[in-house]
């Protein structure tokens, strides 16, 4: 695999400093590239990443990822894919409305030379709202006019189903309304997607499910986007098979997450993640009892 890192300035308005992107490219050969865009980052309360592991254990990785003990810094990472005919958005980012350290995308694109309607493809991962929220704009229109959506039938189920609010966690009833809301706006538009299809040739979708009910993954060529299913660069790697209070059903997301490392790691098969660091892009190696990420 060949990695591209790179930074670009968007444009600005008038007496405002520009505003620096920083890109993470993959190229797959045949013309067919891979490109990780920041979506801003989210601050997270550390319970929603440590609430679940015993607080020594939760020390210990602090300490050695040199994490303070102030909030949790998620990078947000969006992945555009090209080859030539289709430009590719898996997830659409947070948008305007969930939280103001995100929702970054339109900028991102605008510094790269790509316009939302070039957009052809919209491929989710899952409905959470840093990766859902972004699909309508300021004003409640498609983001993405002409983009084809595709979501897995699960997933799109779940964030649907009136009942859901009444049987999530308390604390995320906000992110049921606000997936209800927008997949009503889109639900027409949105092809559903199970285990083993192809929203475009070459992409396949894995259902990864765990972090939500239905998360998807998708394979392109080596390479696997897992989105949330591997959600961060810490305890996910070094303690793989614990339990996570990120996830909305800790147990099954660990036993997917331990599957997937085992699958991936010493493969030198590509692995993009949407919280991972460095862009996102690289490759998983085992390292003792756990697994370490390189970026290349």
């Amino acid at each position: 695999m060949r990695f591209t890192r790179r930074r670009f300035l968007a444009a600005s308005a008038a007496m405002l400093p520009s505003r620096a992107w920083s890109a993470t490219e993959l190229d797959l050969g045949g013309g067919r590239t891979l490109v990780t865009l920041s979506d801003g980052h989210l601050e997270l309360p550390p319970d929603f990443v440590f609430g679940l592991l015993p607080p020594d254990e939760a020390a210990a990785i602090r300490s050695a990822h040199g994490l303070t003990e102030g909030p949790l810094i998620a990078p947000c990472n969006v992945t555009l894919f090209r080859d030539g005919s289709n430009l590719v958005l898996f997830d659409a980012g947070a948008g305007q409305d969930f939280m103001a350290t995100a929702g970054r995308l339109p900028e991102a694109l605008d510094a790269l030379g790509v316009a939302p309607g070039d957009v052809t493809h919209l491929i989710f991962t899952h409905g959470h709202p840093d990766h859902l929220w972004g699909v309508l704009d300021d004003f409640g229109d498609l983001a993405f006019p002409k983009a084809q959506i595709f979501m897995g039938g699960t997933e799109f189920a779940y964030w649907t189903d009136p009942a859901t609010i009444g049987s999530i966690d308390p604390g995320r009833q906000g992110f049921a309304v606000g997936a209800a809301r927008r997949l009503a706006e889109i639900g027409d538009l949105v092809t559903l997607i199970d285990e083993g299809d192809s929203p475009i040739p070459g992409v396949i979708a894995r259902l990864t499910p765990g972090h939500t009910p239905g998360h998807v993954a998708y394979e392109l060529d080596a390479t696997l986007l897992v989105g949330d299913a591997i959600g961060n660069g810490h305890v996910a790697f070094d303690l793989p098979g614990a339990l996570t209070a990120s996830d909305q059903d800790p147990d099954l997301a660990a036993d997917t997450r331990m599957r997937l490392f085992a699958d991936l790691s010493g493969t030198g098969r590509g692995v993009i993640g949407f919280h991972l660091p460095d862009g996102g892009i690289g490759v998983i190696e085992a390292a003792g009892a756990g697994y370490r990420f390189d970026a290349g």
